[in-house]
């Protein structure tokens, strides 16, 4: 279990780096066909339906790949 800890730092360090130093990268983000916005008046509501698909995938394979 300490393994897969670890493992997750660095994943989430990667990533935080990546965030911080080449935010371009992820522009595509949160922006994708089928991610639902509605603005009305004052406020605004945001569902990231495809990208939380993305996530799930990218989450499940690499859960894979580190149980085998």
């Amino acid at each position: 279990m300490a393994r897969s800890i670890i493992y997750m730092g660095l994943v989430l360090v990667v990533i935080g780096l990546a965030l911080r130093y080449a935010p371009w990268a992820m522009k595509w983000f949160g922006n994708l066909p089928g991610d639902i916005r509605f603005k009305s008046g004052n406020g605004h509501v945001y569902i990231p339906v495809t990208s939380m698909i993305v996530v799930s995938i990218v989450l499940t394979i690499a859960i894979n790949l580190f149980r085998r």
